[in-house]
């Protein structure tokens, strides 16, 4: 699918504030909010658009604790790797999984309410697995930066 300027246009504008209407987008963009709309169907059915969600204050909801967990698979076969892929997505702790490269296979990204909540989740997902051969825990101090926003270009190239 070729993404045009417009469509980078509009991708900017929903990743700030995708409750703007179309009228909005179409009137900073200058396009109509029938085009606005077509697009937007397009972008999503296309899947450029992966999801449209609310992002909610973990804080606001009780999770205090964000924890940094990196993770050594005891092999790298495909049944144990999938397996704790599979795991991981069950769990809701777990805001964001990386299966990355280097000294360790997976990097994962928790939210709790405490210690106690935290501990709980470690020995529901990490004691309990035996694949596991070790995981490395950091806990955030301070959330810096948090966002999920995809740097647009400005023009199509």
């Amino acid at each position: 699918m070729g993404i045009d300027n417009f469509d980078l246009a509009i991708l900017r504008q929903v990743q700030e504030n995708n409750r703007q209407t179309s009228e909005e987008i179409g009137a900073e963009i200058g396009l109509s909010a029938t085009a606005v709309q077509r697009r937007l169907r397009r972008l999503r059915e296309t899947g450029v658009i992966a999801a449209e969600v609310a992002v909610v204050s973990p804080a606001a909801v009780g999770r205090q604790l964000t924890v940094l967990v990196q993770v050594v698979l005891e092999r790298g076969r495909v049944d144990i790797v999938d397996g704790f892929m599979r795991d991981v997505r069950a769990a809701p702790e777990v805001q964001q999984c990386y299966y990355v490269t280097g000294e360790y296979d997976f990097l994962l990204i928790i939210t709790a309410a405490d210690m106690a909540g935290y501990e709980q989740l470690v020995r529901r997902l990490f004691f309990g697995n035996a694949n596991i051969r070790r995981f490395h825990t950091s806990v955030a101090i301070e959330a810096v930066k948090v966002g999920l926003q995809v740097p647009i270009p400005a023009f199509a190239e």
